[in-house]
């Protein structure tokens, strides 16, 4: 297949800390992959084919530092249109990718952070597959890998990751309790399959009843929290002896820093795993690719979208706006091109 590749593109890029304001759309040169890169047309038909999130927030303040200028956006479904000789995927086909740059027309991703998409799965869908369906899934199979029967608090669980995680769980025969910042995100997460979901805008002591209660007094024996900083104290409450508290977002800010004795009176595990870290090698990458493949097939994994917004400056900004607001539920997609 031949694709014409041109000299520019249209990006969403930074120039400097700030907040939303500081994305601008401008033309920049096509990038160019390395020996050990592909190249990949960001488009699939009139599909939504890039995904934004909690990541692009947190280099734009500054949380990650990163060089400036830089290409906004991570996560895209699109075509393979330029790869090494003997690249095992072949030119033209649907693909998913976690590369970064993804807020432009074409983006250059590492060969070994690619992978095909089946013509069963929705383009859409493979978007959230990316990021936050690997995320769901290395969070359950090695933060702490849960056994049927088990318990497990699932904070923001009305988020891109959140809905996500439910629904593995669910498969997977594990009990879950969901927590969410309103009252219209509740039925959302039912619908997702928690057994359980509670307010976070109630107070702890009421939540962290409830919990013990759900649970026989023992509490879960993990919490998966994207929150951060305003549901940290409260973890400790609610996970059992022996248990273990991931630590995945900052959603309402980073936890700050504890001492060690913190974890000694329940023998607690902490851990702050990042996709990268989990999913680092080509086997990884290919084991955990397949496996999520599969789970999406056999579970029917409903990848929620939010809203869907225009390549604009505008609407990136919006759409950051809206994800900093808290109020959404699912993914939240940029339309590249028709």
């Amino acid at each position: 297949m031949s694709t014409q590749i041109p000299k520019t593109i249209k990006a969403i890029q930074v120039d400097k800390v700030g907040g939303p304001e500081v994305n601008v759309l401008r033309e920049i040169p096509t990038p160019v992959p390395k020996e050990n890169e592909v190249l990949i047309k960001v488009q699939w038909r009139r599909d939504i084919t890039v995904l934004t999130h909690f990541v692009s927030l947190d280099f734009r303040s500054g949380l990650y530092p990163v060089q400036h200028p830089y290409t906004v956006g991570q996560d895209a479904v699109g075509t393979l249109v330029q790869a090494p000789e003997g690249y095992p995927i072949k030119v033209g086909s649907r693909v998913f990718t976690t590369a970064g740059s993804a807020f432009a027309e074409y983006l250059v991703a590492s060969r070994d952070r690619v992978a095909a998409l089946p013509e069963d799965i929705d383009p859409k869908d493979g978007v959230s597959m990316a990021t936050q369906g690997l995320t769901a899934l290395y969070l359950l199979k090695e933060s702490y890998p849960v056994k049927k029967g088990d318990w497990i608090l699932n904070r923001a669980a009305a988020g891109g990751v959140g809905l996500i995680l439910t629904q593995i769980a669910k498969y997977l025969g594990v009990n879950v309790i969901g927590t969410v910042s309103s009252q219209s995100k509740v039925e959302t997460v039912k619908q997702s399959g928690a057994d359980h979901v509670l307010l976070s805008s109630d107070s702890s002591e009421s939540n962290v009843k409830k919990i013990l209660e759900l649970t026989g007094g023992q509490g879960v024996h993990a919490v998966y929290d994207g929150v951060g900083k305003d549901t940290w104290e409260e973890d400790f409450d609610v996970v059992r002896r022996k248990g273990t508290i991931v630590t995945y977002g900052n959603a309402s800010g980073a936890v700050p820093p504890f001492p060690a004795t913190k974890l000694s009176p329940k023998a607690l595990k902490v851990t702050r795993p990042t996709l990268f870290a989990i999913v680092k090698t080509q086997e990884e990458w290919d084991e955990y690719t397949s496996e999520l493949i599969d789970i999406t097939k056999k579970a029917k994994i409903h990848y929620a979208v939010h809203k869907e917004y225009g390549f604009s400056a505008e609407d990136v900004i919006q759409a950051q706006k809206d994800i900093q607001g808290r109020g959404t539920t699912g993914k939240l997609l940029i339309k590249i091109s028709e």
